[in-house]
């Protein structure tokens, strides 16, 4: 497979505080990929660093072998998709006006969208199940299904590279299964690139072909997720020990945390 994102010795500070340290970094075409971290290691920030909405002090990213930093947002718009932790909405727009926003970077300016992109808007609102929703304030709608929608407005953009900052973190565990259950179908049927944050880390075992674990700004491990998800690198990085349980034929690790007596 080819490599789609490549990071070199990417080094990122707010201010004079470090938050990300020589990250190196390589993602598959057609890849799933999960980052894990405690709170405060620096996932999302890595994301925004991906996508150019933060620049680093050292180091480059190249997407499809172009540096992020030299390529127009509108054009890397066409190749990147991001759905951010907040899917929270200030206007009320309809869900399927959300959902149609997608097209923008291939509008000029003051071009209305064709019956080209109006299909393409239905197609992605179909793959996610939000079409039924078209119709309806995106206010109106719950957090599940406002993030339904958020994914089906960047498939809209028709992406090569899907990013998602903690896409299920404020979701009950139907929906957290229901949004993955479709990145993966996305993932699978149509050679889709996930690049996500998250903080379950059973979720990211089950769902990820590789889980990159940071620590403190800095890359732990990046590997499958049965060699990332051991009790020694659990306990390095979280400072819990646990328990790792396979199910009967099943090569995914299942994390259970030891009970501590600890005091905050």
């Amino acid at each position: 497979m080819n490599s789609v994102v490549c990071i070199d010795n990417l080094t990122f500070k707010y201010d004079q505080t470090t938050i990300l340290e020589d990250i190196d970094l390589n993602i598959q075409q057609g890849s799933f990929v999960s980052i894990l971290g405690p709170n405060g290691s620096g996932k999302t920030t890595l994301l925004k660093n991906i996508c150019n909405l933060l620049n680093p002090d050292k180091g480059e990213i190249l997407i499809k072998d172009k540096s992020v930093f030299k390529i127009k947002y509108k054009e890397l718009a066409k190749v990147v998709a991001v759905v951010h932790q907040s899917s929270e909405v200030q206007f009320d727009f309809s869900v399927f006006d959300i959902v149609l926003m997608g097209r923008f970077p291939y509008l000029n300016k003051f071009q209305n969208e064709s019956k080209a992109d109006i299909e393409l808007a239905k197609e992605a609102m179909i793959s996610t199940g939000t079409w039924e929703l078209r119709d309806k304030s995106v206010k109106e709608i719950s957090g599940g299904e406002r993030q339904r929608v958020m994914i089906a407005r960047a498939l809209t953009q028709q992406p090569e590279i899907l990013i998602l900052d903690e896409p299920v973190s404020h979701l009950d565990i139907k929906y957290q299964i229901g949004v993955l259950n479709l990145c993966k179908k996305l993932n699978k049927e149509k050679n889709l690139t996930i690049i996500t944050t998250l903080h379950d880390i059973n979720l990211a075992g089950r769902y990820s072909d590789y889980i990159v674990l940071l620590d403190k700004g800095k890359i732990k491990i990046m590997d499958s997720p049965e060699k990332v998800l051991t009790e020694e690198n659990i306990e390095k990085v979280y400072g819990v020990q646990v328990d790792v349980l396979k199910r009967h034929g099943d090569d995914i690790p299942y994390i259970i945390p030891k009970t501590l007596a600890c005091t905050i």
